[in-house]
């Protein structure tokens, strides 16, 4: 075997074992669909963890800030809360552009379908009438929500 081709097959070996490692990571990282457990407790979250949180019923209110290309925008989201579950969502955007105001009018138009009947644990929305950028200010929302929310 030439040096050449000792070089390679030792790379091949090595970059196998490495593919191998990550593969055996990447098996433990599961992402929950956005589906409802139907109750409050043992539900999944998006990080594949179960959580046994218990949330007082109630309309609960956020806003939330994120990075667009415009700059910093803002949005204002409501949820109603029963038994753990979402029953009622409100998004107002307070975009400073007339883009950002398009989005984010999209997204409110659009996040109901989304979000309206599921557990709050399992929410973790992504792209919504064409906005992406909104749902990480959403996001934000339904987590300082869950913190208040917290019975």
């Amino acid at each position: 075997m030439t040096p050449l081709q000792k070089r390679t097959a030792a790379t091949t070996i090595a970059a196998l074992s490495l593919m191998a490692t990550l593969a055996g990571c990447a098996s433990d990282a599961t992402t929950a669909d956005t589906t409802d457990s139907g109750s409050d407790s043992g539900s999944t979250t998006d990080s594949g963890t179960t959580t046994d949180a218990t949330y007082t019923d109630g309309t609960y209110d956020a806003t939330a800030e994120y990075q667009s290309p415009n700059g910093t925008e803002s949005i204002d989201v409501e949820l109603t809360l029963a038994d753990g579950a979402v029953t009622a969502v409100t998004v107002t955007g307070n975009g400073t552009s007339p883009d950002s105001k398009r989005y984010q009018g999209e997204f409110a138009d659009g996040i109901s379908d989304e979000v309206v009947g599921k557990s709050i644990d399992s929410l973790d929305v992504d792209k919504v009438g064409g906005s992406s950028l909104t749902s990480g200010g959403f996001n934000d929302a339904v987590e300082q929500i869950k913190a208040e929310a917290l019975a």
